[in-house]
């Protein structure tokens, strides 16, 4: 993401420092994470200091600040989830894109997250790829599931 392509999106909010997060959210949203040169950019245009950016950024969990891959995966280990065999889910997930949870792979086609509440409880477990849910995972679907977004 260049230096034009961060200054439309600051411009967008009309460069108001009380717009920060919905500016990194759009700048996410762009480039699927925020990198350095960015969050450098976004406190030169807003007058914020960078500490202050790259807190904001580290605090938030849906910011990253490491490359994600075009496929977000997110295995819920809530209560109900966890009980219905979430783990054996997280754990097929882990062996098919060959990473764990908070990481990526190395050709940036997946990432993997674990989240506590879908909000899907009665589906559980349920595992959402790309913000699409897919509920009563087993884990022999998974790779169905996984193969169907590539």
């Amino acid at each position: 993401m260049d230096n034009e392509q961060i200054d439309q999106i600051i411009d967008k909010f009309e460069a108001k420092p009380g717009s920060l997060i919905m500016i990194l959210m759009d700048i996410q949203h762009h480039n699927r994470w925020l990198p350095k040169e960015a969050l450098e950019r976004v406190s030169e245009r807003l007058e914020v200091p960078l500490g202050k950016i790259h807190q904001i950024a580290s605090f938030y969990k849906t910011f990253s600040l490491v490359p994600k891959g075009r496929h977000e995966i997110h295995v819920c280990t809530g209560t109900s989830c966890h009980l219905r065999g979430a783990q054996k889910v997280l754990d097929a997930v882990e062996e098919l894109a060959g990473i764990r949870p908070g990481e990526t792979d190395t050709q940036t086609k997946f990432s993997v997250e674990t989240v506590n509440c879908v909000g899907a409880c009665a589906l559980g477990p349920v595992m959402q790829v790309d913000g699409t849910y897919h509920g009563r995972m087993v884990p022999e679907k998974t790779a169905d599931v996984l193969k169907s977004v590539t």
